[in-house]
């Protein structure tokens, strides 16, 4: 039977839950157990799939399809194992649920209420699927005292009850600041929120504290009495220089042992760390450093591209080298030359987006990387700029554009495709429909040329990848496009949808675009090939300058 550990915040939002939970998550794999990672969200909407970046950061994507929080990035990337649809859940989805079986009759007639109906939802949400696994770590997001965060709690509380004596632990993550003006670490926020966190009968079993130096044994012993919990299960949780750091951390603190000790569990497995280790040495011990040029329009909110940046610095980890990021506002080149601001970088990345506030931005950056030979990697939105800027620059359509700026465009080398093939099914979207409907979501598969740049990178030519867009490069310009330069090197299996796009080695470097988001499955200790090739690429280039 799976063991649970419910992970709960607060103090203040932002602390890291998430990467705490990957970091356990990663720790009680090391000892040889089988892991799941959920996270359970308090918002209303059904998914972040239509939430602005600026509201919530970035929306993963699963392979099945799944719009989810960002933080199923960090659980697969610590942990390697994919998350799926039934690994994130919102009060949206669940209220949704609800009333759908409420208006079938489910309830025969009852009264629907947050208790026992609310509550059993999300309880069946947490304990469905989980017999294949030692360990269920359970996040809820938000922090304790949020209103809508209190079916949540309630939830939990109940399983404590529900589940077999000494099946499910109770971990707190709070903050501890530092009093300039006294001079000294804080712990009555920690005592407050606990305080709270037992006012609604959940009782933590280990406290995780959040500070920026070392916590004296006085104040651990002080919040182990007011707090009540054992003064070894009082684990700081120091800033670290990076996030993979911090599993390493957390087991020299003794995190992971707390836990089994928690749960009864001795002798426990000793564990494997030498693979964070190894990670850990190559961050902090780079053989060079480049500099790579992400060319957005949400760069004022770094989380916007969390998949993102881990990836680039997973290709520094594969080549030793020190990734350094220089954003750029896509919209500066409205007003300037590019050159003043790509002039010194080695490689340059324009990434997914959605409308075109800062497109024009993005294809003077992709006339830049494509003129002055620099490493150029287009992705999802990034690569249709690279197709309207080719149809532009190279094959002399003047017009081109994207249906999604200009509805009736007379070029529309980027355009709504409303049919094309997955497997054995059609698969349709309407312009009119919801959101989330209209995009293209999770992974697929698609062939690549044989002897194309792409294909010797993967060293494969059959590859599946995670989507996430709503517009394609139109094949009627594909023709017109190959004849100016421009590789099509990978396309969906029916042929309708362009997939990756290439130039030929004598003609540039380094430039690819590819319609999906590598990114999504990039490791530390697995870096996606594109990543790690395109930073190999940044890193011949800083030689060149």
């Amino acid at each position: 039977m799976a063991r649970y550990v419910f992970i709960t915040g607060g103090v203040v939002s932002s602390l890291g839950k998430g990467l705490a939970s990957a970091a356990l998550g990663a720790l009680l794999q090391a000892r040889g157990y089988k892991v799941r990672l959920r996270k359970l969200d308090p918002y209303l909407n059904v998914d972040p799939g239509t939430m602005s970046p600026y509201q919530h950061g970035e929306c993963f994507v699963t392979d099945d399809g799944a719009e989810t929080d960002l933080d199923l990035g960090h659980y697969e990337r610590f942990t390697g194992r994919p998350a799926n649809q039934q690994d994130n859940i919102t009060t949206g989805r669940i209220y949704s649920d609800i009333i759908a079986k409420e208006r079938r009759g489910d309830y025969l007639g009852a009264t629907v209420q947050v208790i026992p109906h609310v509550t059993n939802e999300i309880k069946e949400f947490v304990l469905d699927g989980n017999d294949e696994y030692d360990f269920v770590l359970c996040e809820i997001g938000g922090t304790v005292g949020d209103i809508e965060a209190l079916p949540f709690f309630e939830s939990i509380r109940q399983l404590g009850n529900d589940l077999p004596r000494g099946q499910c632990i109770y971990v707190h993550l709070t903050l501890m600041p530092w009093i300039w003006a006294a001079g000294e670490l804080k712990t009555k926020p920690t005592q407050h929120s606990v305080k709270e966190l037992r006012s609604i009968g959940i009782q933590p079993d280990i406290l995780l504290v959040r500070a920026d130096r070392e916590i004296p044994k006085e104040e651990r012993r002080k919040l182990s009495q007011f707090c009540n919990v054992r003064p070894s299960a009082v684990i700081q949780a120091l800033d670290a220089k990076s996030i993979y750091d911090v599993p390493m951390t957390y087991h020299k603190e003794g995190l992971d042992q707390e836990v089994l000790d928690a749960f009864g569990i001795d002798p426990a497995p000793k564990p494997d760390m030498r693979i964070w280790d190894e990670i850990s040495r190559k961050i902090h011990n780079p053989e060079g450093e480049v500099n790579i040029a992400v060319v957005g329009k949400y760069t004022v909110l770094k989380d916007a591209y969390k998949s993102l940046i881990e990836a680039l610095y997973h290709g520094g980890i594969a080549n030793e080298v020190k990734v350094n990021l220089r954003w750029i506002e896509s919209e500066v080149f409205d007003e300037e030359d590019p050159s003043a601001h790509l002039g010194q970088v080695d490689g340059i990345l324009v990434p997914g987006g959605f409308g075109e506030r800062g497109a024009e931005g993005k294809i003077k950056a992709v006339t830049y990387a494509r003129e002055n030979k620099i490493p150029y990697f287009g992705i999802c939105f990034g690569m249709q700029m690279a197709c309207i800027e080719a149809a532009r620059n190279l094959a002399g359509i003047e017009n081109a554009t994207s249906t999604e700026f200009d509805e009736k465009a007379k070029e529309p080398v980027v355009g709504l495709m409303t049919e094309w093939m997955k497997g054995n099914q059609i698969e349709k979207r309407e312009a009119s429909g919801d959101m989330g409907g209209t995009m293209r979501l999770g992974a697929y598969p698609h062939p690549l040329k044989e002897g194309t740049h792409i294909a010797e990178i993967y060293g494969s030519t059959h590859v599946s990848e995670r989507h996430r867009h709503r517009y394609e490069v139109n094949t009627d310009y594909k023709e017109k496009l190959e004849a100016a330069g421009l590789i099509f090197s990978g396309m969906s299996p029916d042929g309708l949808l362009p997939e990756t796009i290439e130039y030929s080695r004598d003609v540039h470097p380094w430039f690819i675009g590819v319609q999906y988001h590598p990114e999504l499955k990039s490791r530390p200790f697995e870096p996606h090939p594109l990543f790690a090739s395109f930073i190999e690429a940044a890193k011949a280039q800083s030689r060149l300058v």
